[in-house]
């Protein structure tokens, strides 16, 4: 059976995917006590990048603001590989954004807002965050945008 959260991701029209493989040593997400820390997380379908690039030059600030929406997706199924289950989030304590830039490209904050908005609409309350928006030279792989997530979970 589905958790709550996973419900709610149906009803906005999205599934969970399977958690992204590392692309070097480390883990998709730990667990330390009640907090889960996520790898940053690359906008990866299917295990490939649909864009890469700056944002801000090859890469458009809506496009880039989709692709932070598939990390904290990506982010979530790690969440999960390692919580057992979406529901015993208790809240998204830190979502830390790192946006590769051209070198005049400013709005980091609105590219992230992709992912805090989809944590928001999926977890409600729960979902609300501290948060920091980086601009970065370039990323893995080319990636335009990197998300990684710290949440706190219901019990021991």
């Amino acid at each position: 059976m589905a958790s709550a959260v996973e419900a709610k991701l149906a009803e906005l029209g999205l599934t969970l995917p399977d958690v992204v493989p590392p692309l070097a040593s480390y883990q998709p997400a730990v667990r330390s006590g009640v907090y889960v820390y996520t790898s940053g997380q690359l906008p990866m379908v299917d295990g490939k990048l649909s864009v890469t690039g700056k944002v801000g030059a090859e890469v458009t600030p809506d496009e880039a603001k989709e692709l932070a929406k598939t990390c904290a997706l990506n982010a979530l199924a790690a969440v999960k590989s390692v919580a057992g289950d979406l529901d015993r989030i208790k809240r998204v304590v830190k979502v830390v954004g790192f946006v590769a830039s051209a070198t005049d490209f400013t709005g980091q904050p609105a590219v992230i807002n992709g992912a805090s908005e989809l944590l928001g609409a999926v977890l409600g309350d729960k979902g609300v965050h501290a948060r920091s928006a980086v601009g970065v030279a370039v990323l893995p792989l080319d990636a335009p945008v990197e998300v990684e997530v710290q949440v706190e979970l219901t019990g021991a």
